[in-house]
């Protein structure tokens, strides 16, 4: 079974940055970041799959970077640029090997995910 150790986000003012990683216990195919808010559709901000492949939600295209690090199994998504609508909580999500529950994605480079880290708040201000 895959753990993933999430870390980074907090609060920010529009225009700031903030940086998320992610550790996963073994190899992953294709992971990324989720945003979900009570009541809205879950959105995959970034995925990168292990062939190198990524993909970004027009939402944040050109002000979100996801780097993939297939040797040490981690995750990391550079937000800049932060707005008010990027505030969420932000999952680190993973399709590996397991039987775990699979949750498939639409407009995603991954499939989906059948594992998930803890989510960590971002809050950005006007």
């Amino acid at each position: 079974q895959v753990q993933l150790a999430e870390s980074g986000g907090g609060s920010v003012q529009a225009g700031g940055s903030l940086r998320l990683s992610c550790a996963a216990s073994e190899n992953t195919f294709c992971m990324g970041y989720v945003r979900q808010n009570p009541g809205e559709e879950r959105e995959v901000v970034a995925a990168a799959h292990k062939d190198g492949t990524i993909t970004y939600s027009d939402s944040v295209k050109g002000r979100f970077t996801i780097s993939k690090d297939n040797a040490k199994n981690t995750l990391d998504l550079q937000m800049n640029s932060l707005k008010p609508e990027d505030t969420g909580m932000y999952y680190c999500a993973a399709d590996a090997e397991g039987s775990q529950e699979y949750v498939f994605v639409h407009r995603s480079i991954c499939r989906g995910f059948n594992y998930w880290g803890q989510g960590t708040q971002v809050t950005v201000s006007s």
